[in-house]
C-alpha cells in the first residue's frame, strides 16, 4: 500500500481528500501543521506528500524548501491561490504538481498515480515490450514515463517530463511557446510564456547536473525552443 503524507488545516478538505485517497487504496497520514509534516517526512516511509500552501505555522512552500534539504519525496501543492507566480514558485522549489482549490479529489488521486508511476514504473509484463528509444544521449521510455540522460535517470516533475518529451519528439525542430503551452498546459489555460520559460530553466539545471559541459536545449529568441542531440560518436560529459 502506498503511503501519502497530507498537510492540510481545513478539516472539511482534509476529510474529503482522506476519504477519496483511502478509497483509491492509499494510506494517508494527516497533519495540521507544516512542522508536523516535516517531522513525519523524516521517517522516510512516505511515497508522496500533498501540501496545502496556506498552513497555519509555515507555508507549504517553506515546508517543501525544508523537505528538499533531506528528501526527494514527490510533492503536490494544494492552494486557494491560483496566480501564475505561486505556481512558478512551487515548481521552482521542487514540486511535482499543483492543484488549485476547489479541486476534484478523484483528479488528485489520478495525479498522484501519474507522479508515482513516472518515478516508480512497474516492470513490463511483456518480455517483448519495446525497449526505450535512444535519441543521442537520451533514452526515452514512453511506457514508463521516464527519461534517462547520459546514463542517468532524470527526476522530472510532470510538466518537465511532458516538456522534454515534446522537445525530443522532433530533435532540432523549433517549438514556439504557444505550441508548448497548447500541448502541455492545456489543463492550465491561465498559464503564460513565463511558465514555459521557468520549466525550461529547471530542466536545464537538471541536465547540467548530469553533464555540466552540455546544453542540449536551445533558445531561439522570438521563436521558441529546440533540443539538439549530440553528434554521432560524441557523448555528453559524465
Amino acid at each position: 500500500m502506498l503511503n501519502i503524507l497530507l498537510a492540510e488545516d481545513e478539516s472539511a478538505i482534509a476529510d474529503t481528500v482522506i476519504y477519496a485517497l483511502s478509497s483509491e487504496g492509499f494510506q494517508v497520514q494527516h497533519c495540521l501543521l507544516g512542522s508536523a509534516a516535516l517531522q513525519q517526512a523524516r521517517s522516510g516511509r512516505f511515497d508522496l506528500a500533498v501540501l496545502d500552501v496556506g498552513l497555519p505555522d509555515m507555508s507549504g512552500f517553506d515546508v517543501c524548501r525544508e523537505l528538499r534539504k533531506f528528501s526527494s519525496l514527490p510533492v503536490i501543492f494544494l492552494t486557494a491561490r491560483g496566480s501564475e507566480i505561486d505556481r512558478l514558485i512551487g515548481l521552482e522549489i521542487g514540486a511535482d504538481d499543483y492543484m488549485v482549490k476547489p479541486f476534484s479529489p478523484r483528479e488528485l488521486a489520478a495525479r498522484i498515480r501519474v507522479v508515482l508511476r513516472r518515478l516508480h514504473p512497474a516492470p513490463a509484463a511483456d518480455a517483448n515490450a519495446s525497449p526505450p528509444a535512444v535519441l543521442g544521449e537520451f533514452e526515452l521510455d514512453q511506457a514508463g514515463m521516464r527519461i534517462r540522460y547520459a546514463g542517468h535517470a532524470l527526476q522530472l516533475t510532470r510538466y518537465e517530463y511532458l516538456l522534454l518529451n515534446m522537445l525530443l519528439s522532433r530533435p532540432g525542430g523549433i517549438f514556439t511557446r504557444q505550441q508548448l503551452m497548447d500541448s502541455i498546459w492545456r489543463d492550465a489555460p491561465d498559464s503564460t510564456d513565463r511558465t514555459v520559460d521557468t520549466h525550461v530553466k529547471t530542466l536545464r539545471i537538471k541536465l547540467k547536473a548530469v553533464a555540466p559541459a552540455a546544453d542540449p536545449i536551445h533558445t531561439h529568441r522570438g521563436l521558441g525552443y529546440s533540443i539538439e542531440l549530440a553528434p554521432d560518436g560524441k557523448q555528453a560529459a559524465r
